[in-house]
């Protein structure tokens, strides 16, 4: 390992980086989507599955991610090489942190976009531009401010420039620093929002909503929507989990360390929902999924409460500030490859990748505007950016990761960096040779459309699945790892 990789900036404390984690985790997905698709797919039910899945997919792909990070002291790429150089592989492998990183810069093309959406709407909300007698005029300012490419490509701007300044900064003095705050400060103001809610004549509905048990509602399709948002709300094969474990002090416990941050991520999304929905029903409004219930009929809900200006300045406060935390852990391994292999201050390096973030999240800006026409498949360039990342890079990167770990690299490297007693051990690489592997190739296959998967009353067959998988794995494990050589 080179001195540069011993020497690498560490945070302060574990705490720092379950902070600035968390953040990563927790962003626009984690306040509308998690709720809503809680209450479409079963309520509590869906939510005992979710918890279950972050268990089993979640937390082992994350704590490989993190030991990844730590044990190469380096960006995705570097990273790595290093861990596999140990083991005698290849610097092909290699190949996995250029996708990682590729995917969290993709990631943030089109992702700045929409945060500029929160940011624009908190400035609406201060500056009394939501005014609206229904959700139809709602829809209508939201798609006014989308059709401007000045009004868009400012918030957009805004929000690149914000990301940059912070990364700019350094570990401990940028990202460390504003996490501090932005975090804690999320999670009171979602607590003033669950306050209110409880007084709104809502609150009640609004638990039955997302709580309720009802196993007979939890679909095929519901099982696996806990499955892919279990492995995607943590923010895995994107480069910036394996980036923030590359700065965890090597005295932090990684499989404590991946239970807060899955446990601190969980515990956010589900007070966005007791925030949101209390809200919704007290208004009389039925719940609806994406941007309808964020930027339509939550300012219109606003308009209606008392002190309603107040608590939708702490809402949209609260959204640019989740939309904040994630970009920054997006943009950080490319900042970190560039620093470690070019030469360059992190300074120059933020602002390097700030300039042609700005130029590609550009064009995902004008597919919304200027650029309309502008398709390929069917599918305008923000689409693209969404759909290869979600659908190919993430589950790829995720499945490649784990069988590295599991199938390819000598055991006594992971054994030694994650410390665990040796049954939390072998039930880590479990999880990773052959549970992790099958949900995330499960995900995978259904969200491609593949094959429509069925199973819930075909569980027997899933059992024997892993069993199956278990048995081919132990007899190729061998042939994988002399592959891997060269």
């Amino acid at each position: 390992m080179t001195n540069g990789a011993q020497s690498r900036t560490q945070w302060l404390g574990r705490w720092g980086f379950v902070l600035a984690a968390t953040g990563s985790a927790v962003g626009l997905g984690n306040i509308w989507k998690f709720p809503y698709i809680t209450g479409e797919y079963g309520g509590g039910a869906f939510v005992l599955v979710y918890l279950l899945c972050i268990l089993a997919v979640g937390v082992p792909v994350m704590m490989t991610e993190i030991a990844f990070g730590r044990r190469g002291r380096g960006s995705p790429v570097d990273a790595i090489r290093r861990v596999v150089s140990e083991s005698g592989g290849g610097r092909w492998w290699s190949l996995l942190g250029w996708m990682a990183m590729l995917c969290g810069f993709m990631v943030l093309s089109f992702y700045v976009v929409v945060a500029g959406w929160s940011f624009a709407y908190l400035w609406k909300m201060l500056s009394g531009g939501l005014a609206g007698s229904s959700v139809d005029d709602m829809a209508a300012i939201f798609s006014a401010n989308n059709a401007s490419p000045w009004s868009l490509g400012l918030w957009s701007t805004l929000v690149t420039v914000a990301t940059m300044m912070i990364v700019g900064k350094g570990v401990q003095a940028g990202i460390e620093k504003s996490v501090s705050w932005m975090m804690p400060g999320m999670v009171l103001m979602l607590a003033l929002l669950i306050v209110y809610g409880v007084f709104s004549g809502g609150f009640g509905e609004a638990m039955r909503f997302l709580f309720s048990f009802n196993a007979g509602s939890l679909s095929s399709e519901g099982m696996l929507a806990a499955l892919g948002q279990a492995f995607f709300t943590l923010s895995l094969a994107s480069g910036a989990i394996l980036t923030y474990g590359s700065y965890l002090p090597k005295s932090a416990s990684i499989g404590r360390t991946a239970l807060s941050v899955a446990l601190a991520d969980t515990v956010v999304a589900l007070m966005a929902g007791m925030a949101i929905f209390p809200v919704i029903f007290a208004n009389g409004m039925n719940p609806s999924s994406g941007p309808g219930l964020i930027f339509m009929s939550l300012p219109l809900a606003f308009q209606a409460m008392p002190f309603g200006t107040l608590f939708g300045v702490l809402f949209f406060l609260m959204l640019s500030m989740a939309a904040l935390t994630s970009s920054v852990s997006m943009i950080e391994a490319t900042v970190s490859w560039l620093t470690d292999n070019k030469g360059v201050s992190r300074t120059k390096a933020s602002w390097l990748a700030g300039i042609v973030l700005w130029l590609v999240s550009t064009l995902a800006m004008l597919s919304f505007n200027l650029g309309g026409d502008w398709t390929l498949a069917g599918k305008h360039f923000f689409d693209w950016l969404d759909y290869l990342t979600s659908r190919w890079m993430m589950p790829l990167g995720g499945l490649g990761m784990v069988l590295l770990a599991g199938f390819v690299l000598k055991e006594q490297t992971f054994r030694e960096e994650l410390g665990l007693p040796h049954f939390w051990y072998m039930l880590w690489l479990f999880m990773v040779r052959y549970v992790s592997p099958l949900g995330i190739g499960l995900v995978f296959v259904d969200a491609l459309g593949m094959v429509s998967l069925q199973f819930g009353s075909h569980w027997p067959w899933l059992l024997l699945g892993l069993v199956a998988a278990t048995l081919l794995g132990e007899l190729i494990r061998p042939r994988l790892r002399l592959l891997s050589r060269g």
